[in-house]
């Protein structure tokens, strides 16, 4: 069990450092890069990034320069977004049967979800931006609440067949 916890931090981290490779390379500005949520534990600085760890590790997040990520091409956008996503399935299928390959490939799947705030919902929510070339509450919503409803059934189906 103890295993699986520490195959889910590395694979966390790998996901973040996807996202920061990307938009290192994409030119676009990192000012925080967190371990978990909830209440600071202790953070230092290097180089203007603030490095964070907080209470609960159950998660983590890269913070960028979104006037600096809004102004890249459609495509270095959706690269920045889906990079933890392909890092982790370059992971997954490295070390195919291992239990770090299932959180690797755990981790890509919810992430890519429309859930709201994942990186599948990111991504559409760029997308639809700039589709519409404006930002349209009812379409968010919509697409929120919709694409959460489907993430959903998803996921209850997925655990409704391994019943």
């Amino acid at each position: 069990m103890f295993s699986y916890v520490l195959y889910f931090l590395v694979a966390l981290l790998l996901h973040e450092i996807g996202h920061v490779a990307a938009a290192y390379a994409c030119r676009v500005t990192i000012s925080e890069f967190g371990l978990g949520w909830g209440p600071k534990l202790f953070g230092f600085r290097v180089k203007q990034v603030d490095y964070t760890v907080r209470v609960l590790p159950l998660g983590a997040y890269v913070r960028l320069d979104m006037s600096e990520f809004q102004q890249r091409p459609l495509g270095q956008q959706v690269l920045v977004l889906m990079a933890g996503i392909i890092v982790n399935l370059l992971a997954a299928t490295a070390t195919n049967g291992t239990g770090f390959s299932v959180m690797n490939f755990l981790l890509a799947s919810t992430n890519i979800l429309p859930l709201y705030q994942q990186d599948g919902w990111k991504c559409g929510m760029v997308m639809l931006r700039h589709i519409l070339r404006r930002k349209s509450l009812l379409v968010e919503w919509t697409f929120t609440i919709a694409g959460s409803g489907l993430s959903v059934v998803l996921i209850g189906a997925s655990v409704f067949r391994q019943l």
